[in-house]
């Protein structure tokens, strides 16, 4: 237990957290399972909880941000939730999560619905962190690349942004979006952003904060 989740978690939570890693290590929680678990889980103690369970740490501090990005904070476990069951994702979509941080929606995202998924992080120690927990959760599907996601390739069937960058970062990122967007349909969820684009299509609100658009095929 980390000293971070230990001051945040109860202890009645963190035993239980113990229990359910393991079950995560060996491939037997996953899916709805896994998800009814999470919904058990009071909401004050979930994002605290959830990091323990899959081995995430604090966040630590930023390094080197360039303009146009924002310090990191990880989406909250309530957001990729929503997210899973509204898209809904499917085993065989792609999630590419664009400033991915820690890789807290990257992660859940593929142990809740089975996709691969991929984090694109512009901070290399964050990336770092990020392949680790991966590999000791044995997750295989998930990937993470370290780069600036105005210049990486984007190739997914679902784009999430949790307030990553703003200014002319996320209007660069918007326009490569947009391009793929004329090759083939995909989704974009964001939180913290609302994208305002004649390519996009917004889904009637069924969430606080996630919002989920449709690209408009020509």
């Amino acid at each position: 237990m980390t000293e971070y989740a230990a001051d945040l978690v109860d202890e009645t939570l963190q035993r239980r957290a113990r229990t359910l890693r393991a079950d995560i290590e060996s491939g037997a929680l996953r899916g709805g399972e896994l998800l009814a678990v999470l919904r058990d889980v009071p909401f004050v103690d979930r994002d605290a909880w959830t990091d323990e369970v899959l081995g995430f740490a604090a966040p630590p501090p930023d390094v080197q941000l360039p303009r146009g990005s924002v310090p990191y904070l990880p989406c909250g476990v309530d957001e990729i939730m929503a997210m899973v069951e509204a898209v809904p994702l499917r085993p065989t979509d792609e999630v590419v999560d664009l400033g991915s941080g820690l890789g807290r929606v990257v992660v859940l995202a593929h142990l809740l619905a089975g996709m691969k998924a991929c984090g694109i992080e512009i901070q290399e120690h964050l990336v770092a962190s990020a392949r680790a927990t991966a590999a000791a959760l044995g997750l295989s599907a998930v990937s993470f690349v370290h780069a600036n996601a105005a210049d990486a390739v984007l190739d997914g069937s679902v784009f999430f942004l949790f307030a990553p960058f703003n200014g002319e970062m996320l209007a660069n990122v918007v326009r490569r979006l947009e391009d793929l967007a004329q090759e083939r349909s995909f989704v974009v969820c964001t939180v913290g952003i609302e994208l305002d684009a004649p390519w996009l299509r917004r889904r009637v609100a069924s969430h606080r904060t996630l919002v989920i658009y449709d690209t408009i095929t020509r």
